[in-house]
């Protein structure tokens, strides 16, 4: 399989504009996407704070900054990815939406291009049914965590119909760019979100029994379980509405164990979500 040099990303959020930065930093030619100028310009302002402060916790190389944002470009363009080697998604976490975006790159895309999915949660097979059949040989799911410029996992998922080759062309590259990759059977929640909702909705379950608040909870996960945040910060950090949309993916394809807890639905209903500057577990409104 040809070198993968030629890089994009579609979806200019927190995951997709971090993943088209890490390749930049690798030395990669990158092509961010979006449909929205103002989104792209929002990506870019941010990225400039996350490198500079990657630099200065030692986690971001220093004196690359300018060189690898030379390399990123952004576009509401598509057809821009018409080149790539390699495309990866990272939309908004729904069926639909990345199924439209994947049925425009299998026309868009070079024939031997590879595409990526960053889901979190949907089978690598349904999305590669997007595309031609021909093609799902070159699609993969391709699974990063936030902050993906510190984060070094990638959670590497084949298809059903994944070439050999395929699979290893991604660890190969997810290597070259500094993560540590580790091939996961397609199954819905993959491995880490199965481990990570179901301690998350046990959190939830202690602070509605009154055991212990958010933030005794995360303190005793970060002294007493060695964990960089607790369950309730980083519910606070990914939006507890993306967390509850992930319950409920889980408890569709696994049962009840998955069941999201009624405090965690009464608080998104609320608008008590978190995200950045938005009030959340432990920014009560």
């Amino acid at each position: 399989m040809a070198a993968l040099e030629r890089i994009g990303v579609v979806g200019a959020g927190l995951m997709g504009s971090e993943i088209a930065l890490t390749f930049a930093l690798a030395g990669h030619d990158v092509v961010l996407v979006d449909r929205e100028e103002d989104r792209l310009a929002a990506a870019l302002k941010r990225l400039e704070s996350v490198y500079e402060r990657g630099v200065q916790r030692g986690a971001l190389p220093a004196g690359e900054g300018e060189a690898a944002f030379a390399r990123l470009r952004t576009t509401t363009d598509r057809q821009a990815l018409s080149d790539r080697d390699y495309v990866t998604e990272a939309v908004f976490e729904d069926e639909a939406v990345k199924t439209e975006v994947f049925r425009a790159l299998d026309a868009i895309c070079l024939p031997g291009c590879i595409l990526a999915t960053n889901t979190s949660t949907i089978p690598i097979s349904t999305l590669a049914a997007a595309v031609a059949p021909d093609r799902r040989r070159l699609f993969i799911g391709t699974h990063y965590f936030s902050p993906v410029t510190r984060m070094k996992l990638v959670e590497v998922i084949p298809a059903f119909d994944t070439a050999p080759e395929t699979v290893a062309a991604a660890l190969d590259l997810c290597r070259r760019i500094g993560k540590a990759p580790i091939e996961i059977k397609d199954v819905a929640g993959f491995a880490v979100n199965r481990l990570l909702h179901v301690f998350m909705i046990e959190a939830v379950r202690l602070v509605e029994e009154g055991v212990a608040t958010p933030e005794d909870i995360d303190t005793a996960c970060r002294l007493g379980l060695g964990h960089p945040m607790g369950p309730f910060e980083l519910m606070d950090a990914t939006t507890s509405h993306l967390c509850l949309q992930v319950q409920e993916i889980l408890q569709e394809a696994y049962g009840e164990r998955f069941r999201p807890r009624p405090l965690l639905k009464q608080r998104v209903r609320a608008g008590l979500v978190g995200g950045r500057g938005k009030p959340g577990w432990r920014r009560p409104g």
